[in-house]
């Protein structure tokens, strides 16, 4: 199962990938923390992205996709994964694509979590005069401003991906601002539906005889074996009797014998014998 959340910051992301890691056996997987790791293992891509952060600059997507390639090569992500936090553009998604499709790989969802940002400031507001009321340190997150200015970013780069996806038939929408068990259950009904979405046009067309052969899989094999030989028999009864239809239209018909006919005996102008003619 290789799935994407897509939501803004305060979504709620972050709590149903814990969820999904539980339920599925699959790992999360966050750019930061890869980035971080090929880095610290010193890969070759590890190396370079290395280079592009010293110098303060943000890493290509194509860097990026080649991370996120390594790590899903790993053994603990043959279940599947979780994309949080990417791709955050529609070039990266289009990367991530071609990347997935050349190990034969696909996602089987985006899972959207569709909220009110209003809703979002306001939470983090009352978070934050909560938390100084009990004399409690602030988290990095819990900043208004900064919220407003990170749902600014993700509205003008990460919100066309919404259309993307749709485009593609594999987004799935689930009300982020109910309860945490209730986004849980909508996400579970969501990838219960992703599952039987349809295959695409170009697949469709090479699966055109599947029913066939599962209409066959059931029978027993002596069946089966009967079934193969008079298939078999078949074209070939079929060509001998095109082959003698065949034959009999080349053949000329035999020539009917010629009708004889009994010809009526002449009359004999002699006359009769003993009879004499009289004037």
């Amino acid at each position: 199962m290789r799935i994407v959340l897509l939501g803004p910051p305060g979504a709620g992301k972050g709590t149903q990938a814990k969820e999904l890691v539980s339920k599925y056996g699959i790992v999360q997987l966050s750019t930061g923390d890869m980035l971080r790791a090929a880095v610290a293992a010193g890969t070759p891509i590890g190396l370079k992205a290395k280079d592009i952060m010293a110098r303060g600059e943000l890493c290509p997507d194509e860097v990026v996709v080649s991370i996120v390639a390594d790590r899903i090569d790993m053994p603990d992500a043959r279940n599947g994964f979780i994309l949080d936090g990417f791709p955050r553009t529609v070039p990266q998604a289009e990367a991530l694509d071609r990347m997935l499709a050349k190990k034969k790989l696909r996602l089987d969802a985006v899972i959207e979590f569709k909220v009110d940002p209003d809703i979002l400031v306001r939470r983090i507001e009352s978070r934050v005069e909560q938390a100084k009321l009990r004399g409690e340190p602030l988290r990095p997150d819990d900043n208004p401003e900064v919220l407003k200015q990170r749902l600014a970013a993700y509205g003008a780069l990460t919100a066309p991906l919404v259309t993307y996806y749709k485009g593609r038939g594999i987004l799935r929408t689930v009300d982020g601002m109910a309860s945490i068990s209730d986004v849980a259950a909508a996400i579970g009904r969501a990838l219960a539906d992703a599952a039987f979405r349809p295959v695409d046009k170009a697949k469709a067309k090479t699966g055109a005889k599947q029913p066939a052969k599962a209409a066959s899989a059931g029978k027993p094999a002596a069946q089966r074996k009967a079934a193969g030989a008079a298939r078999k028999k078949a074209p070939a009864k079929a060509k001998t009797a095109a082959k003698a239809a065949n034959g009999a239209r080349r053949k000329p018909a035999a020539k009917a014998a010629p009708r004889r006919v009994a010809k009526s005996p002449k009359k004999s102008r002699k006359p009769a014998r003993g009879r004499r003619l009289t004037k």
